[in-house]
């Protein structure tokens, strides 16, 4: 069964799905239904079918597939799906003092498009940015591109980030989280509209888990974990 879902884990079922959609979809899905059944009225059968189509596809971008992983509860999950286009040291003071590694995710517009926490943690801080809207995949588009960026402190006192980043098609990022709120391993924490890229800041005394070029899925890649609960 497949049903509307929510932020914060709302569903409109208790039966578990394999499969629910974010809200931000029917606002662009909602008129390819509309305008469909209006040429289906007036005999345009085929290009109904076509707006349909069109309908359907857009409705997949917003999808959320059912996610579970059960293993160490101090390895952070990858927060986007996509793929691993760099892995680098960083420094960013709003996420915390000291050197981070970068694991930035490029999403193309296939790719499922809603983010989840890493870990489990408490938001200790949000910020918008607003900026440009160059292509994702360009270096610099961390640095001027629309960004919502939330800080997470894990039960270990750790900080890390996640950075949602607009792209050339990419219109708009939605966060779900307030400042304040305690997430489990895996909650959803937003959606980025139409291609994009996610960074996650990590401190350099974790163990990064996956390589540039690997494709990684939301709640559910295993992507850093603490040296010291690696060892």
């Amino acid at each position: 069964m497949l049903f509307l879902a929510i932020p914060k884990g709302f569903a409109l079922s208790a039966t578990p799905a394999i499969m629910t959609f974010a809200k931000e979809a029917w606002p662009f899905v909602l008129p390819f239904l509309v305008l469909a059944i209006v040429l289906v009225l007036a005999d345009w059968h085929r290009t109904a079918i076509i707006l349909l189509v069109l309908g359907l596809g857009t409705l997949l971008f917003f999808r959320i597939p059912r996610r579970h992983f059960d293993s160490d509860p101090d390895v952070l999950l990858a927060p986007a799906s996509g793929h691993i286009t760099s892995i680098e040291p960083a420094i960013d003071d709003l996420v915390g003092a000291g050197d981070y590694t970068r694991i930035v995710t490029f999403l193309s517009v296939f790719d499922v498009h809603v983010q989840r926490a890493p870990g489990a943690a408490k938001v200790i801080a949000i910020e918008f940015r607003a900026g440009r809207k160059i292509a994702a995949f360009k270096p610099e588009a961390g640095e001027v591109n629309e960004s919502l960026l939330t800080v997470f402190e894990l039960a270990s006192s750790d900080t890390i980030g996640v950075r949602q980043i607009a792209g050339l098609v990419a219109r708009r990022v939605v966060g779900y989280l307030e400042e304040g709120d305690i997430v489990e391993r895996g909650d959803l924490m937003g959606v980025i509209k139409f291609g994009s890229r996610v960074d996650l800041l990590v401190p350099q005394g974790y163990s990064v888990l996956v390589t540039e070029g690997q494709r990684v899925h939301e709640g559910l890649t295993p992507i850093a974990v603490a040296e010291s609960s690696n060892s």
